[in-house]
């Protein structure tokens, strides 16, 4: 199959001001001195079916499963982040999502992943508190949200718009850190099958993340399991699934028996990233620090 390049990014109005106004008037407001904490959960993979299953995990359940695990720490962060395949192939799971987060009151971001439709997905969640597109700015970072999605394919790429307008947002961005989200991994994950479909332009995209020493972080779903690198400063971060996850490092799909799954961020005002991902049904998390 021949697949199209989507460019969605520059139909989506950027969501600039530091201050979100959420339902019930509520509000986020963090001066450039803060630190933000985001939480991210990815690849939900909900069905309009509350029973519906991926691998034999109930994919509603298991979401529950994860939501309830992260309100029981730090709650609520400074926003929410969704980083793709929000839905399996089914518009009418984005119900789900707007039942579960419309009343944490807080930001909640969201991009297409290559199970979605990304036009039904910004039409479903195309009021507050949902961002669905462009960037938002909370005290000192740009959060910078991308839609790698090509329709029929399972790999992803961004469009030419979609390129030019990253390095427009990320040249405008000021004295503000960058944390850059899609949902296609932009490098190798030691994982033959899973290498293949990945973000076919990832040397374009890399391009312009090395031309902006502002971007201090890029973070994707996808691939269901943890990664975490450094590439030229700039912090490099996977996060497995809220469902089944994918056993990593392998010739062939194979999946993993570990359990739900999301990730917490502080993003520090001097521009350092510090990042758990929490299994939602063990003690054990995965920590790590990066230095500015």
């Amino acid at each position: 199959m021949r697949c199209a390049f989507a460019s969605p990014f520059t139909n989506t109005p950027p969501y600039d001001a530091i201050q979100f106004t959420a339902p019930n008037d509520n509000s986020v407001t963090l001066s450039m001195v803060s630190t933000v904490r985001l939480t991210q959960f990815t690849d939900l993979h909900l069905y309009g079916d509350e029973r519906g299953q991926l691998r034999g995990v109930t994919t509603l359940a298991s979401l529950s499963v994860a939501l309830e695990h992260a309100r029981r720490g730090s709650w609520p962060p400074d926003a929410l982040l969704i980083t793709g395949d929000l839905v399996q192939d089914d518009p009418a799971g984005y119900a789900h999502v707007r039942r579960l987060f419309s009343s944490f009151r807080v930001p909640v971001l969201c991009l297409p992943g290559n199970h979605d439709e990304p036009e039904a997905m910004r039409r479903e969640l195309s009021r507050s508190p949902f961002v669905t597109g462009g960037h938002l700015d909370l005290g000192p970072w740009r959060i910078v949200l991308l839609d790698s999605v090509i329709p029929g394919c399972a790999g992803g790429a961004l469009s030419e718009a979609s390129l030019v307008a990253l390095d427009t947002v990320l040249g405008s961005a000021g004295n503000r850190h960058a944390l850059v989200c899609l949902h296609h991994q932009p490098v190798p994950m030691s994982s033959q099958w899973l290498d293949r479909v990945g973000l076919a332009n990832a040397q374009d995209f890399l391009a312009i993340i090395d031309r902006h020493p502002n971007v201090r972080g890029v973070i994707w779903g996808h691939v269901h399991q943890s990664f975490d690198a450094l590439r030229n400063g700039v912090r490099l971060l996977a996060t497995p699934s809220t469902c089944a996850q994918f056993l990593p490092r392998v010739e062939q799909f194979a999946v993993d028996a570990r359990p739900p799954a999301y990730r917490t961020l502080e993003l520090k005002p001097d521009g350092s990233i510090v990042t758990e991902v929490l299994w939602a049904s063990v003690r054990s998390a995965e920590s790590s620090v990066t230095a500015a």
